[in-house]
């Protein structure tokens, strides 16, 4: 940090808690607002769900192959930009410069992915039936709101775009006021692939203006990455205006270790799925349940891990540990690890903020956490995990499942089978074994219980926004032939 640059400022979480304060980029390194841009004006709406229900209806009439084309350029455009993309990512929620990389490139396989498969998955489908014929086609329904968090700007919006680009829907984005100009880019690279005009539109939407787009008859969808308070708002709009919704609301997830062949191995992985971008990610492993055999040797290997890693410029591919997305993502972290260590907890390693500029918190390892405390019940979202100690895989399971949330789940053991049966018994949406939970283009995403419903990616994600109309034809009795006169 150099002298002339500014101590982190506190950044909104939303236009509501900002009072209306425009999208800004808000670098987290350096606190400096680099750039603003005004919402969209409230009498601006009408004009841009309009211009996307005409490009809806020119759009679905538009050959799948050609849609799909479309996807796959866009795909394109993103390697050939992903240097400069991922400068944008760092300088605007602060990830680490390689894994800003990293996630354009799982963006990109997405996209490819339903630009390939899309027009295979939404081929019409034959049902059996004694008599005549049962088809099934899948059409798109129209317009579809998407609302889309920071923390993965890139990725988290083409799981949405990529499947209903290629079904044949329109798409209005709200993203997260952090990430502006990850907005106008993707909204760029659409456009740049050939997109109609309307058919993806960024909307730098105020919070109160949500129900205005929600409630428009010509949109017929909302999907939501983000917090239960968010997910559990746009539930009620999609309800009270008879909206299909998909939600995906984040989760505390298990990492559960059974045994260790390997202890080094499962500590690395332990480790890789808690720090991913800087622990800011749904599917992170938050809660460490580890047999009584192994947990100290892996609470003192977790520590070696975690002590590795100090603070520096995202920018700078040298750096291991990333700011957070803003000064008040830290300081909320900080008080959820400060209340436990207020309540009781031990401190393994960290429980702090560096003594460095930016928005930073030391990677934190907490033991002896217990249902009083915020960090039991509450999803950490950021370089801090929770180890527990368990005496077999009953209480272990017990644990995992003593949570609201059920997104995923990672179950560890040298003997798989044992590992397949206890990963059948937890309430997630996913379950990887010996591997931190992930994501993959043919691989649906998505949770159970307060982490939200429906899914993206795979072949599901193709159907969440479709109708899927039924054709039932019956034999018909032929006309007679016409007498001659």
């Amino acid at each position: 940090m150099t002298a002339t640059q500014t101590p982190p400022t506190e950044q909104p979480k939303t236009a509501s808690d900002a009072g209306a304060r425009p999208y800004a980029t808000v670098n987290p390194f350096t606190g400096q607002t680099e750039k603003e841009f005004p919402f969209l004006e409230t009498s601006e709406i009408d004009g841009v769900i309009e211009r996307a229900h005409v490009a809806w209806q020119e759009w679905r009439r538009r050959p799948v192959e050609e849609r799909a084309a479309v996807v796959g350029r866009a795909a394109e455009l993103i390697n050939e930009r992903r240097d400069q993309l991922a400068a944008l990512i760092t300088k605007e929620m602060g990830k680490r410069i390689e894994e800003a990389a990293g996630e354009l490139m799982l963006a990109a396989m997405i996209l490819d992915y339903y630009a390939k498969n899309g027009p295979r998955f939404l081929e019409p489908k034959q049902i059996e039936v004694m008599k005549g014929e049962a088809i099934v086609e899948n059409e798109p329904i129209g317009v579809i709101l998407a609302i889309e968090p920071w923390n993965y700007p890139f990725y988290q919006v083409v799981r949405v775009a990529g499947p209903n680009l290629v079904l044949g829907n329109t798409i209005l984005l709200k993203h997260a006021e952090l990430n502006p100009q990850c907005a106008l880019a993707i909204e760029e690279l659409f456009r740049d692939a050939g997109a109609l005009e309307g058919v993806y539109t960024n909307l730098f939407l105020k919070i109160p203006d949500v129900e205005r787009v929600i409630a428009d008859p010509r949109v017929q969808g909302v999907t939501l990455t983000g917090s239960e308070r968010a997910g559990s708002s746009v539930a009620s709009l999609a309800g009270k205006y008879l909206k299909k919704s998909v939600l995906e609301l984040g989760g505390s997830d298990p990492f559960i270790v059974l045994d260790a062949e390997n202890l080094g191995a499962t500590v690395k992985a332990a480790t890789m799925g808690r720090m991913q971008n800087s622990g800011q990610a749904c599917i992170a492993a938050k809660r460490l349940i580890v047999h009584e055999d192994i947990y100290e040797p892996f609470v003192e290997g977790l520590k070696q891990a975690f002590s590795t890693f100090s603070p520096g410029d995202p920018a700078d591919p040298s750096t291991t540990l990333a700011p957070l997305s803003s000064e008040r993502a830290a300081a909320d972290l900080h008080a959820q690890i400060q209340d436990a260590i207020d309540k009781g907890a031990t401190v393994v390693h960290g429980g702090g903020r560096p003594d460095h500029p930016g928005a930073f918190v030391e990677p934190t390892i907490l033991t002896d956490v217990t249902p009083e405390m915020r960090a039991y019940n509450e999803e950490l979202f950021g370089p801090a995990a929770v180890v527990y100690k368990v005496r077999d895989e009953e209480e272990a399971i017990e644990l995992a499942n003593s949570t609201e949330f059920g997104l995923g789940a990672a179950v560890f053991s040298s003997d798989v089978e044992r590992a397949r049966a206890v990963a059948g018994r937890i309430d997630a949406g996913m379950v990887w074994i010996n591997q931190p939970t992930g994501s993959f283009p043919e691989l649906p995403f998505g949770g159970t219980k307060r982490s939200g419903y429906g899914r993206e990616l795979s072949e599901l994600g193709m159907f969440e926004f479709a109708n899927r109309r039924l054709i039932r034809v019956f034999p018909g009795k032929k006309a007679d032939k016409p007498q001659a006169g």
